[in-house]
């Protein structure tokens, strides 16, 4: 290798070791003084009660206006079901209408046009997750043919937020005082809190077949709901 790269090579390499020791030399700085770091952690587990589902309808006709006409009438029969059902209008979002022209394919042939296709989704909040499978069954019968997903939720999900946020504070405090005592230490109180809000887990998925039964609508009032939270502690030490 050339002597003048390698060189090179060596120096870039002390600059980047120098430039970590002093950034750590910095940290160790900061924290000069006795201490202890914990992270609490928790998870907190509901038995889910309302549900958000996600359903489409995909139509094909020959022509761009059979295809549309086709989609709104399944979207709007659904829609009117789910009104006498109870859902309110407000837990009802209708996804704008995608149109795409279909065409077949031949080798060394110009494609040829052979009708269009039309599909619209709905994003339906059910509170009721007892009435669940009768809205799925009914989506099927007013000709939405695809059901995306089912995402099961808890009704007191801002409850169950804060409970968990706070077992993690009381974890990360447990933590600290049972090392602190078996050093033979006292804390002394807190230093830093770094905290990073959590996402909820994604509560139990399930993807709905065409066909329900007994067995299918049990499954999802039996979901569970989990919610996790952290928080990383630094405590002085007296």
């Amino acid at each position: 290798m050339n002597k003048i790269l390698l060189t090179s090579i060596i120096s870039a390499s002390l600059f980047t070791l120098t430039a970590t020791s002093s950034l750590s030399t910095v940290q160790a700085a900061e924290l000069s003084f006795a201490h202890i770091e914990t992270v609490g952690t928790s998870t907190i587990e509901a038995a889910a009660d309302m549900a958000i589902i996600n359903v489409q309808v995909s139509i094909e006709a020959d022509s761009a206006k059979a295809a549309k006409d086709k989609a709104d009438e399944a979207v709007s029969q659904f829609m009117q079901r789910l009104l006498k059902a109870g859902v309110d209008k407000k837990h009802i979002q209708s996804a704008n209408l995608q149109l795409n022209p279909q065409y077949m394919y031949v080798q060394n042939e110009p494609r040829k046009l052979t009708g269009y296709n039309a599909s619209r989704q709905m994003t339906i909040t059910v509170i009721d997750l007892n009435s669940l499978n009768e809205l799925l069954d009914s989506a099927l019968v007013e000709g939405i043919n695809n059901v995306n997903n089912i995402e099961l939720k808890s009704s007191q999900e801002t409850k169950i937020i804060a409970q968990a946020r706070q077992a993690a504070i009381d974890d990360a405090k447990q933590k600290a005082q049972s090392l602190a005592k078996g050093f033979g230490e006292q804390i002394a109180g807190v230093w830093q809190v770094r905290y990073f809000p959590q996402q909820a887990n994604q509560p139990e998925m399930y993807r709905a077949s065409m066909k329900m039964n007994a067995d299918v609508a049990q499954t999802y009032q039996q979901g569970q709901v989990a919610i996790s939270d952290r928080v990383e502690v630094v405590f002085r030490l007296k």
